[in-house]
């Protein structure tokens, strides 16, 4: 379908990768192409999760414990301070600091709910992009498969056309051959990069459900009211709150005020 001297005058695209591209043509350098953009995007997606993923780890779970315990006693600037080099990377442990400090300040629960949102989203937003990148090569490499072999049978039965009908079979099946492979090709590269993309939005809706449960926790806590003696003291210290059924009974959890606030 494409000429081999021009193909194998680039001494990087000897061997096998010559080989496809002669036999699929320009349609197989696109598909190349996005293989290696895929390829590139997935690892760069896998490093991007392992350094800056929010994850809610053993530090993070002793803090949520202390503060639905007693509130008073936890310090966010202590909770930033403590973190090792690679939990100061982490999202959630500074989503969770501004939120205990927010709700020590007594800032209206409304912008709290707001505001923890948005950050969350902040959070979430570099994955976004790639997850984007891999599910769109997923959809487009089947499609220029298609592209391709439809050119190749175009290509075929125009020969055929030059000859009068007078083609042998040795020529069309050579030609459909040849047709073919860009539709396999195009099948191999999009079924990894549709399953790569399910299992990454998968994980991005576990940490979702992560970050949106430990928000719940300590919201669940601050929406809990207080009777007087548990009121802040002047030095800014809080008593321990009182049981979370009691916010039930009184027609407010943290959950649904949270659930409310981020739709």
């Amino acid at each position: 379908m494409s000429d081999p001297a021009n193909v194998v005058s680039f001494p990087f695209l000897q061997g096998p990768i010559a080989q496809l591209i002669d036999m699929g043509g320009p349609v197989m350098v696109v598909l190349l192409v996005l293989a290696a953009l895929g390829l590139v995007t997935f690892f760069y997606l896998m490093l991007s999760g392992t350094l800056y993923a929010p994850r809610l780890n053993r530090h993070l779970k002793q803090t949520l414990r202390h503060w639905q315990a007693n509130p008073g006693a936890v310090d966010p600037e202590h909770l930033r301070s403590q973190a090792r080099f690679r939990d100061r990377m982490n999202p959630l442990l500074h989503l969770v600091a501004d939120t205990i400090d927010a709700c020590k300040k007594r800032v209206d629960g409304q912008q709290i709910r707001e505001t923890a949102a948005r950050d969350a989203q902040h959070a979430l937003e570099p994955f976004e992009a790639p997850l984007k990148i891999i599910e769109v090569i997923a959809a487009l490499a089947p499609l220029l498969g298609l592209l391709g072999t439809v050119m190749g049978m175009m290509e075929a039965f125009s020969a055929m056309a030059a000859t009068e009908g007078r083609a042998n079979a040795a020529q069309l099946s050579g030609g459909i051959y040849e047709a073919l492979t860009t539709t396999a090709a195009g099948l191999v590269v999009a079924i990894p990069f549709a399953a790569l993309a399910a299992w990454i939005e998968f994980r991005l809706r576990r940490i979702h459900k992560t970050i949106n449960s430990t928000l719940v926790s300590i919201l669940s806590v601050a929406d809990t009211p207080r009777s007087n003696e548990d009121e802040l003291s002047p030095s800014g210290e809080a008593g321990a709150a009182r049981p979370r059924e009691q916010a039930e009974n009184n027609g407010f959890t943290g959950r649904q005020r949270f659930a409310h606030a981020t739709g």
